[in-house]
């Protein structure tokens, strides 16, 4: 049996990432110190610029956050009570939450168990004529199949909010996330690949109008100033985030690539262990670890979610084994949405999840960040090798 070096793997490490670039981050904070400015103003307004070219889109609006984010584009398509949404069920609790908070019903639609991302089949036996939108996620970093969901969407008369938190600069067939729906949402969190310093987060929209609509819902439905034309809210972001964010969006491309390396790393040396395969319909039944997939090609990597057959148990196994050897790791997400106890009663379709309940008991996300060192990784790589081993010894 093989024994792992205990080497300190965080699942994520920012410290090195700001390290690098203390200097224009510390003149970026001066900058807006100094200005005065601290409600929107110039560093917003860049910032949003930079990010809609990014995403080819014609208009980026800075937020408060990536849940304000999905929160203002429910509030700008009009949806409320009455209304229906399709979510998938297995993914980060926002993408649900903000549907109940509007007053409508979130209607659960499963996932695939190999892309994660929303089953369209599941979900179109659920559309009714209540449903008004659907927002695709783009978990871990992968674009969902965006062709289905819009020609699903067009079909029915659907809204599309996609979902981006986790997924600025990936694309679909060589198009940005965030440029297909009527609306895209995004996160600026610290854990994710253009990560923040604190809550803020982005809208993106090609339709003038709508554009328009979402920047007077992002204060308080106010045009001009103290004449209210909505109930809106305050989603406003910060220039102090604005400014900061600025400083990495030109590093960010080099940040995913740094993090399909490390993917890239792992597939080869874990892929040719035995008992692990990739998470493809074709994978053995006997597999004890499922490596994820980027379907597109042209994912993220905001996470690297393993799949442990067996089990919660069995799953949970592996995680004690790599915090004993001082490896983060992380479940995204124990419980599918329709699992939730805030949420019971209120949505529709959780009798028919099936995909998504399982995955929670299966998953596990190790580190993958941009500054993983290659002692680091080949620590998490002899860590799981050990573990396998175990399994079959």
């Amino acid at each position: 049996m093989s024994s792992a070096q205990n080497v300190n793997v965080p699942l994520l490490d920012l410290a090195p990432q700001n390290g690098e670039i203390d200097a224009e981050l510390t003149e970026a904070f001066r900058r807006v110190l100094h200005s005065c400015r601290y409600i929107m103003g110039p560093e917003v307004e860049a910032f949003e610029r930079d990010t809609a070219a990014l995403c080819q889109t014609r208009h980026g609006i800075g937020v408060s956050s990536g849940t304000d984010a999905i929160l203002l584009a429910l509030m700008a398509l009009g949806v409320g009570p009455g209304d229906e949404v399709i979510v998938p069920a297995f993914t980060f609790f926002a993408t649900a939450g903000c549907v109940a908070r509007v007053g409508a019903t979130p209607v659960w639609a499963d996932v695939c168990p190999h892309s994660f991302n929303i089953d369209l089949a599941d979900a179109a036996k659920k559309t009714g004529p209540r449903t008004k939108a659907i927002i695709p996620v783009h978990l871990f970093g992968q674009s969902a199949d965006m062709d289905a969901v819009l020609a699903f969407a067009s079909e029915r008369g659907l809204r599309v909010i996609e979902d981006c938190a986790q997924s600025l600069g990936a694309k679909w067939h060589g198009r940005p996330v965030g440029s297909f729906g009527d609306l895209g949402a995004y996160s600026f969190f610290p854990s994710k690949n253009l990560g923040g310093f604190g809550d803020s987060g982005l809208l993106t929209a090609n339709d003038d109008a709508l554009a328009e609509r979402a920047r007077i819902l992002r204060v308080h439905g106010m045009e001009p100033k103290y004449y209210h034309k909505f109930v809106g809210g305050n989603f406003r972001m910060d220039p102090l985030q604005a400014a900061l964010l600025a400083v990495k969006l030109p590093r960010l491309a080099g940040y995913n690539s740094r993090r399909a390396a490390h993917a890239a790393a792992y597939h080869a040396a874990l892929g040719a262990l035995p008992g692990v395969a990739s998470n493809t319909p074709d994978a053995p039944a006997d597999a004890l670890l499922l490596l994820p997939v980027d379907f597109s090609g042209e994912g993220i990597w905001n996470q690297f979610t393993l799949r442990v057959s067996g089990g919660a148990a069995r799953r949970d196994s592996l995680r004690a084994h790599l915090a004993a050897r001082s490896i983060g790791s992380d479940i995204y997400y124990p419980l599918s949405l329709d699992q939730q106890e805030c949420f019971r009663g209120i949505g529709r379709g959780g009798e028919t999840i099936r995909v998504a309940g399982r995955l929670g008991g299966e998953v596990l996300s190790i580190p993958v960040y941009p500054d993983l060192s290659a002692e680091q990784h080949a620590a998490v790589v002899a860590a799981i090798r050990e573990w396998l081993e175990l399994q079959t010894a």
